[in-house]
């Protein structure tokens, strides 16, 4: 009896880390860290920059404009896009929005805080505090529920 307990335990001891570092490796290969999938992805913000770039070119007052719009950083680009966003939709939709920006162009994960901040404060305009705090989730450090804090 003790032998085949041995036996069963010396196989599983065998066994089992070779099953958990694969399983391991093969869920963190499938994760796009990077965003480095191969594909290119629109996003609705390189949609409204085309339409940006396509209104300029056909107004004549296009070259004040395009300056203008050529001079605005991609987070404050995103950070319009997801406010308007909040106030059509749900700041969860914003915040899931906010996370999948981040994961697929990683040079806004800087900004990432300061933008959920502004999407918590916006949502306590929106929707008062208690009910803005009930969207609050792990995005960007918590930092939705910060700026539920600070505006409320």
């Amino acid at each position: 009896m003790t032998h085949s307990a041995r036996r069963i335990g010396r196989s599983l001891a065998l066994v089992l880390p070779v099953v958990l570092v694969l399983s391991g490796t093969l869920a963190v290969s499938a994760v796009p860290w990077a965003g480095q999938d191969g594909t290119q992805m629109l996003t609705a913000s390189t949609a409204s920059s085309a339409m940006d770039a396509s209104a300029t070119a056909t107004t004549s007052t296009g070259t004040a404009r395009g300056a203008k719009a050529a001079s605005r950083a991609p987070q404050d680009v995103l950070r319009d896009r997801l406010l308007a966003e909040l106030q059509e939709k749900d700041p969860g939709t914003a915040l899931t929005h906010l996370q999948r920006e981040v994961e697929n162009r990683p040079s806004l994960a800087k900004h990432c805080m300061s933008i959920a901040r502004s999407l918590g404060a916006a949502a306590v305009r929106h929707y008062g505090p208690t009910r803005a705090q009930s969207f609050s989730r792990p995005v960007c450090d918590t930092s939705f529920a910060l700026g539920v804090m600070r505006a409320s």
